[in-house]
């Protein structure tokens, strides 16, 4: 009798270990990466076979079988199992939610892994014959007929990243010029050419940085590139070079809000197929999407952190623009580093590694520093664009109308005098951070955090943006009943009303988090900026990812003050890569630009040293300081999380960590332990929050407590009454 083989099976559970399973008898085995259907406790979950094991350590007639294999090929090859699984280990995350993690969530249900048939306009035999003049009446159908012509076939994605709508495609079909075909009857599926339009002439600059690209060997790149050097036609061309070698390409971008505008690029630019992958598609176009990249239909991969899992056959280069973004490290459940997982991915294919910013982050820096990564820069602007002046605006005394100054708001004017675009920051969204009663000093504050809620005029209601606790805006004052209740602060919607009352015939375009939920939202409101009419656009940090304003050539900054003086080690950092990119939205081509910034404190060191000396200069100042101060990345750190209802339940066990901690290795200066502490939102979503930090000098020798520690925790009964969490390499102290 043969031996019976068991599955070792990952379900999305939170305890740190896959679970034994025997196969069905009547059907063929899984192989490992396969979904499977089983029965756990009282439940039927999805989960994911690992490995083929010849016993296991419960035995075997106590064993259930699977109920059934959704999947006849692999979901996850191998290559993704083992990424997986070396994260999960890393990052000490249960090996069940890492691994399902990468899925999208039609897959993680069950869904079968198959592309639903797909359709695109495709031009006729007529359609084709049709002269050069034709429809010069109908621009929008000659737009359309144009686009076919160009790129053979065009579905649902290509019509949105190339600006297009259905409309005119159907009057197409009525003239009996195009028509709508599934794509794999489409004769023309395949183009002559890669290109669809001729690259742009490289400086002397981008062609050094490429010619290093090698994309025979895992090699990782560091491109630091100032705001407008032309890093996204060096990704372009390093990209055309992977295509040509008959290799994918993945690119990661930090925003949701940036990837049309870049999938619309790389379309113009590329003839082959391209999918977009981030949380603001429905899930069975993530899932399609997802899909068509597994089986190697689409060449590039456009997504957002979560893409860097995704399945992509003979993968030759991975590109991550913005580097530095802190979206790139997942916040909660499975924390991991994307653009740190990208890094070992690369090493494992043995392919390189193209990571661009204007500001990189200090763990980068310090890599390339250390000639792990090699440091590509591009010193100055692409064509005739000129860097922007910066000047300092010192309102300490002044008189500020609805935070701005009075040379702010001349500035402004002229700006929009000489017919061009303006751009005013301010990194706070609602109407007013904060309500206060003039009378008693009332303020109105979250009942959930430690938080003052945020005031929004449309519609009118009290918001919470940590625990998202929403109620009207009262009439008066609950503690004395005044009604001279009074809005403190300014945020983007205050100041965009103030804007449209000072500027009346100018338009004023807010985006922030309010005005792009809906989807489109964020595509159509720069599509009001584009045109280069004089407008006035009001932003938060999304403004300052990426984006392309030709016409912008003032950029105003209204406080910069608040990421001087955080308890976050990182805050200078951040500080420091907000301001750049946000300053490198002005002047990007033959207009001059200039950034004003306002300030209390425009002789702070770091203001003076960021504005005479520059991001390049500033950051290893920084890194001088975390070598002094042994922080990242000259140390190691892990953060133990614990929240719950009762303060003293999370400072129990805390403290049971810190002991679990000390027994298994000392304090020494090599390793320490601080704390607990209270986070610094102490009361967050009605629980209370504390933290507590391991700083290590050994990377190996952290990983080895952490294991032993949160297996230790994960059997005693005080995380059963406390909600913890543990992230490795945090980013955010919070």
């Amino acid at each position: 009798m043969l031996p019976t083989l068991v599955l070792s099976i990952a379900l999305p559970t939170p305890l740190r270990r896959c679970f034994d399973y025997l196969p069905i008898e009547s059907t063929e085995l899984p192989a490992p990466g396969c979904r499977v259907t089983v029965e756990f406790g009282r439940q039927q979950l999805v989960g994911i076979v690992v490995s083929h094991n010849p016993s296991s350590d419960v035995p075997i007639d106590k064993l259930k079988p699977i109920q059934r294999v959704i999947d006849l090929s692999p979901c996850l090859n191998e290559e993704q199992l083992s990424l997986l699984e070396w994260a999960a280990k890393y990052y000490q995350a249960p090996i069940g939610e890492a691994i399902t993690a990468a899925l999208p969530s039609l897959l993680r249900q069950g869904e079968p892994a198959q592309l639903a048939p797909q359709f695109a306009w495709h031009l006729t035999r007529e359609g084709l014959g049709l002269p050069a003049q034709s429809l010069s009446r109908a621009p929008k159908q000659r737009q359309a007929l144009d686009a076919l012509i160009t790129h053979k076939h065009i579905g649902p994605a290509q019509l949105a990243a190339l600006g297009l709508t259905t409309p005119p495609f159907k009057e197409l079909e009525k003239k009996g010029l195009a028509e709508l075909v599934e794509l794999d009857e489409t004769p023309e599926s395949a183009p002559q050419s890669l290109l669809a339009e001729k690259p742009l002439q490289l400086n002397e600059e981008q062609s050094i940085a490429l010619q290093q690209i090698s994309l025979s060997q895992y090699q990782c790149y560091l491109l630091e590139g100032a705001t407008g050097s032309g890093k996204t036609e060096v990704y372009l061309q390093a990209i055309t070079k992977a295509l040509e070698a008959g290799k994918g390409a993945l690119v990661l971008v930090p925003e949701i809000g940036l990837t049309p505008q870049l999938v619309g690029r790389f379309q113009r630019r590329f003839n082959v197929d391209i999918v977009s992958l981030h949380s603001g598609l429905s899930d069975k176009e993530r899932t399609q999407g997802w899909i068509q990249a597994k089986e190697g239909k689409a060449r590039i991969v456009i997504g957002t952190r979560s893409a860097i899992f995704t399945p992509i056959p003979n993968l030759g280069l991975i590109v991550i623009d913005e580097e530095h973004d802190l979206s790139f490290k997942q916040q909660d459940g499975f924390r991991y580093s994307a653009r740190d997982l990208a890094v070992l991915r690369a090493n494992r294919l043995g392919i390189p590694l193209l990571m661009g910013s204007a500001t990189p982050g200090l763990e980068t820096l310090y890599n390339a520093i250390q000639n792990r990564y090699q440091h590509l820069r591009l010193t100055r602007r692409a064509g005739d664009a000129k860097p922007p002046t910066t000047e300092l605006i010192d309102i300490r005394g002044q008189q500020l109308y609805e935070g701005f100054s009075s040379e702010l708001l001349q500035r402004i004017e002229t700006t929009l005098a000489k017919s061009e675009q303006a751009l005013v920051f301010i990194n706070r969204r609602g109407f007013a951070p904060a309500m206060l009663c003039h009378d008693c000093g009332w303020i109105a504050e979250c009942s959930n955090c430690t938080a003052k809620m945020t005031v929004h005029r449309h519609p009118p209601h009290l918001h919470c943006h940590h625990c998202d606790q929403q109620r009207p805006t009262p009439r008066q004052c609950p503690e004395c009943r005044s009604q001279d209740l009074v809005n403190l602060g300014i945020g983007t919607e205050r100041t965009e009303h103030n804007l449209k009352e000072l500027f009346p015939t100018t338009p004023v375009i807010r985006i922030d988090r309010d005005t792009t939920r809906r989807k489109n939202a964020m595509e159509n409101l720069l599509a009001e900026v584009k045109p280069g009419t004089p407008c006035i656009l009001v932003g938060t940090q999304m403004l300052a990812k990426g984006h392309h304003f030709p016409d912008v050539t003032l950029v105003a900054i209204l406080d910069i003050d608040s990421g001087l003086f955080s308890a976050d080690f990182r805050a200078p950092e951040r500080m420091g890569q907000l301001l750049i990119q946000v300053a490198g939205r002005a002047g990007r081509e033959q207009k001059p630009g200039n950034v004003v910034i306002q300030s209390h404190h425009c002789d702070h060191p770091s203001i003076q040293s960021l504005i005479k000396e520059g991001y390049h200069r500033y950051a290893r100042r920084l890194l001088r300081e975390r070598q002094l101060a042994g922080l990242p990345p000259y140390q190691y750190m892990a953060l133990f999380r614990a929240e719950s209802k009762r303060p003293a339940n999370a400072l129990e066990f805390l403290h049971l960590t810190k002991k679990l901690l000390r027994q298994s290795v000392a304090a020494s200066p090599t390793m320490q332990y601080i704390g607990p502490l209270p986070a610094f939102m102490e009361r967050k979503q009605d629980r209370y929050c504390f933290q507590l930090q391991v700083i290590a000098a050994d990377r190996q020798q952290l990983q080895h407590l952490l294991t032993s520690v949160c297996l230790a925790l994960d059997s005693h009964a005080l995380s059963r009454r406390t909600r913890w969490s543990i992230d490795v390499d945090p980013q955010d102290m919070s």
